[in-house]
């Protein structure tokens, strides 16, 4: 362990400056995005929250760059692609990750949903439309934190939600079904969402169903905002089988805030059945009062039957086929929430899937440092002020150079490192990451603290790989530098390795400990 050759990580060194020149051309080439000013619209940076239940951690709403969305799906790959319907989707949606982002923990993963030009030719009411939704904020909501509108992309960006559908755990579940208080809490939280968009003036939600509801990390089930806008300005807002549409929908084609209690109806007989089966043959069981014939045999019969007929009434005043028969937003909240009987249980324990959670390396067995304790615990913030404090003088030795190798070159590539510590000290990372990879790109001049600092910077844009490949080769200029395995420690921390961390650790604190002593 500790060898910069290792078979073990396999990191590729990253290439940052090519890439960075690169999305420079890219974007120099590209059409201007679309800028539309509201008086109304907070400049980026700006928390665009509304109402009760906001997320702390959710990103402010934003106008991505296009160089920033393809970085982040490697280029809209197939791999990236989780749309229930895959390439085939009318509208198909990637999972990606920001590159550069400041915000430190897994919110930095994203949806991005990606229209067709056709679907909405005017690049104005897109941008509008996106700004609308944008503008909402509520935990049980998966909510939108920015757009692209550029040349001829349509593009929307949402937090991305990691534990799957509504669908796949209801219909396509491995190893257990939905245990019936987590199907109570889904219809109370959906209800929830549905009357918080109400409130703020956005009631119409398109497509309602089960693959719209997603569920967070921590098991609990949220609303997809991409319902929130249409496929398309004028086209079709239903993608489902017309069987289970709105009959008002057949008939004039406008969606309405009571065509949305209609879906939402269709999702409380999922929730019921464990089945997606038209409404007009569950009207019939409803009708019928078979209560038993409709639900989940594979319930295999825990649940409460009285809680089971409120819940199967509450279906049946929301599939009423005249509008105005149904209920509204707030009667399905005020319907819901007295059946939730397990809220001290978390959803993901219901669920059966693990909480995801950033475990920071075990401590090491030798005396700890400064820059130990910070690797420690994982305090980035710490060990950029350390790295900045201690500059250049564990460099010393590193390199020789002869008075032919002052030239013009080796000007510019110590201005470029010395841009790279500006950027650095001022939590500039981006920049420090493209001044940095100019002076490593020369080759003239090697500094482990260069690769120290460059990898510190991937990790605080959430890119433990690159940071990895840095550490490493910082270990490869200096073999007995603490420092390098410290920032290992953490990148393999952040990836999940924590067997290997630990080992790097105590590594880092043995030769702290042996440089005390007196070696170097």
């Amino acid at each position: 362990m500790g060898c910069c050759q290792s078979s073990l990580f396999k990191a590729p060194i990253s290439d940052d400056s090519k890439n960075n020149q690169q999305q420079q051309q890219n974007q120099q080439q590209q059409p201007q995005h679309v800028r539309i000013n509201h008086a109304s619209r907070p400049t980026n940076g700006t928390e665009t929250s509304g109402g009760l239940g906001d997320g702390g951690g959710v990103l402010s709403f934003t106008e991505f760059s296009l160089a920033d969305l393809k970085a982040a799906t490697n280029n809209f790959s197939p791999e990236f692609i989780v749309s229930e319907s895959g390439e085939k989707a009318p509208n198909v949606v990637y999972k990606g990750r920001l590159q550069n982002h400041d915000n430190n923990n897994n919110r930095s993963w994203i949806a991005v949903k990606k229209f067709t030009k056709l679907a909405w030719p005017d690049p104005k009411q897109f941008a509008d439309e996106a700004w609308g939704v944008g503008k909402l904020r509520h935990k049980r909501l998966a909510n939108l934190i920015g757009y692209c509108c550029v040349g001829d992309e349509r593009l929307l960006v949402a937090e991305y939600l990691p534990n799957d559908t509504l669908a796949k755990h209801l219909f396509h579940w491995e190893n257990q079904t939905i245990e019936w208080a987590m199907r109570l809490r889904v219809a109370l939280y959906i209800s929830e969402a549905l009357d918080y968009c109400s409130s703020e003036g956005r009631p119409l939600y398109h497509d309602l169903n089960a693959y719209r509801v997603l569920f967070d990390e921590n098991g609990d089930p949220r609303l997809s905002c991409f319902g929130l806008m249409k496929n398309s300005s004028d086209g079709k807002s239903y993608s489902t089988n017309l069987a289970y549409t709105p009959p008002e929908y057949l008939q004039n084609g406008r969606v309405t805030p009571e065509s949305v209690i209609f879906s939402f109806g269709t999702v409380l007989l999922d929730l019921l059945s464990g089945k997606h089966i038209p409404p007009s043959h569950a009207l019939d069981m409803i009708r019928g009062k078979n209560i038993r014939l409709l639900m989940d045999s594979h319930l295999e019969g825990n649940f409460s039957t009285e809680e089971a007929t409120v819940v199967f009434d509450l279906a049946s005043r929301c599939l009423q086929y005249e509008p105005r028969e149904r209920p509204n937003t707030k009667d399905l909240v005020t319907t819901l929430a007295p059946l939730q009987n397990k809220p001290d249980v978390p959803s993901y324990v219901m669920l059966g899937i693990s909480k995801h959670e950033e475990t920071a390396p075990p401590t090491p067995q030798h005396p700890l440092s400064p820059m130990g304790d910070a690797c420690t615990r994982m305090d980035l913030t710490a060990i950029h002020q350390i790295l900045v404090m201690t500059h250049y003088k564990d460099d010393e030795g590193t390199n020789e150079l002869s008075f032919q190798e002052w030239t013009q070159q080796m000007r510019d590539m110590l201005e470029a490192r010395k841009r790279g510590d500006v950027a650095f000290r001022d939590k500039d990372f981006k920049t420090a990451v493209e001044c940095y990879s100019q002076f490593i790109d020369v080759g003239t001049m090697v500094s482990p603290t260069v690769y120290a600092r460059r990898s510190l910077c991937h990790l605080l844009s959430d890119q433990p790989d690159a940071a990895l490949g840095d550490a490493m080769q910082a270990q490869c200029v200096y073999p007995d530098w603490s420092t390098a395995f410290y920032m290992q420690a953490v990148a393999l921390a952040k990836l999940d390795m924590h067997k290997d961390a630990a080992d790097m650790l105590n590594e880092a604190a043995a030769l702290e400990e042996k440089k005390q002593r007196g070696g170097r």
